[in-house]
């Protein structure tokens, strides 16, 4: 059996000049790793910071994902009713398409602009018909009695007028200047 072999000297120094060499290097990569710890940190905070924002973007997708559901489940409920509503108007408009069609083609700007104009006096009208015209309108059933009442007075004295000398000649000229201004009006 062979015996370990002990180290001499030179090994001894060897291993020193390897140990100092390695301590030389591991000096040397001290500034080095000290960089890179420092680079590690910062990208460490740049990667937190942006863990942030991801989240934060996260929050604010949800929150737009669930806006956009309550508008849907609005836009449901709205497409319904106006389903809904179309069915019911379907048989009058399709009866109504050839009027309106003609309405569309026949009405001018000025015409509707007039219309609205109609429509923006009706209130005064109607007030003006209430207060002028339906209270005269009730005392024409009163005044139809005086109207034939004077109606045959008038047939009376255009009798008697017819009596008296002269008069034909007189109503001779009326009836021809009559005639005369009924074929000379347009």
């Amino acid at each position: 059996m062979r015996l370990p072999s002990v180290p001499g000297p030179r090994d001894l120094v060897n291993v020193v000049e390897r140990a100092g060499e390695g301590l030389e290097q591991l000096f040397a990569a001290v500034p080095r790793l000290s960089a890179l710890l420092a680079q590690a940190e910062t990208l460490m905070v740049e990667v937190g910071e942006l863990l942030e924002r991801i989240e934060g973007t996260r929050a604010e997708a949800d929150a737009v994902v669930r806006r956009t559901g309550q508008t849907v489940a609005t836009a449901d409920a709205l497409v319904i009713r106006t389903d809904t509503m179309l069915a019911s108007l379907e048989p009058s408009l399709i009866e109504l398409q050839p009027t309106l069609e003609r309405l569309a083609e026949t009405t001018h700007p000025h015409e509707v602009d007039a219309l609205v104009s109609l429509i923006d006096q009706l209130p005064l009208l109607a007030e003006q018909v209430e207060r002028d015209l339906l209270p005269v309108m009730r005392t024409l059933g009163t005044v139809a009695p005086d109207v034939h009442d004077l109606l045959d007075v008038s047939r009376e004295l255009n009798g008697m007028l017819a009596k008296l000398p002269g008069m034909g000649r007189i109503k001779k000229r009326v009836d021809e200047q009559q005639a005369i201004d009924v074929d000379t009006d347009p």
